[in-house]
């Protein structure tokens, strides 16, 4: 299997049926957006202390990231938290990505991010591309939030989705996208519930889980 965040893992993604690739955006010192989960790189030092050039070379560009996951839903996570070293509360790593997105035609986007903020200033810029909040908890004004700041889905946290999750999220007209899971019993289940996506770390398995063979 590739490394995450890689382009040689979104080929593969595509290569083994997923319908979507989520991956995770972040800003270099030069005002690049790389696709990195962490901070930091390896060996500690900050992608937001360092020019694009300066990154190792399985760091992607977004740029380059979303060219290998042509043909699959793509969901761009803004990684812009308040505790790590690159936060910036003026989101402009948010303006990047739209400035990104809207270059490209005929692909099919989603932007997430467990700040809210940064996912407002999305829909500001570009009101028609779907945005999506992540969370880890379900609160009890969580989806009327979510859909009145005029996002289209919620991204929560797997083991709190429940059945009654989903259906305030549908009355709500949010999509639901769960993260993450691996277990095909707990996939078939949330899709019985009717989760609209399923992030997980194993495509081929769950869409098999999702999708079984005919028997004959």
């Amino acid at each position: 299997m590739a490394h995450e965040n890689t382009v040689e893992a979104f080929r593969l993604a595509v290569e083994l049926g997923a319908d979507g690739i989520e991956l995770d955006a972040r800003r270099t010192a030069d005002g690049a957006v790389v696709v990195h989960h962490d901070a930091a790189l390896a060996d500690g030092r900050a992608i937001v202390d360092l020019a694009a050039d300066e990154l190792p070379a399985d760091v992607p560009s977004l740029a380059a990231a979303l060219d290998a996951c042509r043909g699959a839903w793509v969901n761009v996570e803004i990684k812009n938290d308040p505790a790590e070293s690159d936060f910036d509360p003026g989101d402009l790593v948010a303006e990047l990505i739209v400035a990104e997105l809207m270059r490209r035609t005929g692909d099919r986007f989603i932007v997430s991010s467990f700040r809210l903020q940064s996912i407002d200033r999305c829909h500001e810029l570009m009101p028609a591309l779907p945005t999506g909040w992540l969370v880890s908890e379900v609160r009890d004004n969580t989806v009327v939030r979510t859909a009145e700041r005029g996002h289209v889905a919620l991204h929560p946290w797997d083991p709190v989705v429940t059945a009654e999750v989903v259906t305030r999220c549908h009355a709500a007209g949010l999509a639901v996208n769960t993260w993450t899971c691996d277990d095909p019993v707990r996939a078939v289940e949330l899709a019985s519930w009717g989760v609209d996506g399923i992030v997980t770390n194993l495509p081929d398995v769950i869409r098999h889980a999702l999708h079984p063979p005919p028997r004959f």
